[in-house]
């Protein structure tokens, strides 16, 4: 049976897979806690090297964003869903939300600081979804499927 995202861009049962979640400061020394779980977890789940190394970048950046654009005194949270052929990892902030479709792509021929987050999420992970709280926080889930899977 193949696992699919339902609308609300959860999974449908529980029973499918193991859940491991993380409320963290909204600071950014303790995304290195968030890296070495992950790098747990994906090592456990057979994830080759490169695999993890690309799952460690995406998963700072969008802890960079959630801390950069989240509340200031509130924590962020991120799951981590351990399914049968793949890795989902969500993480959700309480900040003022942004509107995912006016996110341009970036001018590679004219890089500049800033603005390269999203676009290095979505080139190393295999699903990304972007969720505005209505002005209450951003949810982004995204996937990594294991080997040829």
């Amino acid at each position: 049976m193949k696992n699919s995202l339902n609308q609300k861009g959860n999974f449908p049962s529980e029973e499918e897979y193991h859940k491991i979640s993380l409320s963290l400061p909204n600071a950014p020394e303790y995304v290195s806690v968030v890296r070495l779980t992950l790098s747990g977890i994906a090592n456990r789940m057979g994830f080759d090297i490169e695999a993890i190394e690309d799952l460690k970048v995406a998963v700072a950046e969008a802890c960079t964003n959630a801390i950069t654009h989240g509340c200031g005194d509130c924590n962020y949270t991120i799951e981590f869903s351990i399914l049968k052929d793949r890795l989902q990892i969500e993480i959700s902030d309480k900040g003022r939300g942004f509107d995912y479709n006016l996110i341009q792509e970036p001018d590679l021929s004219q890089p500049r600081e800033g603005g390269l987050g999203i676009f290095i999420i979505k080139s190393l992970m295999d699903e990304v979804k972007f969720f505005k709280n209505n002005n209450c926080g951003t949810k982004i889930i995204m996937s990594k499927k294991l080997g040829d899977a």
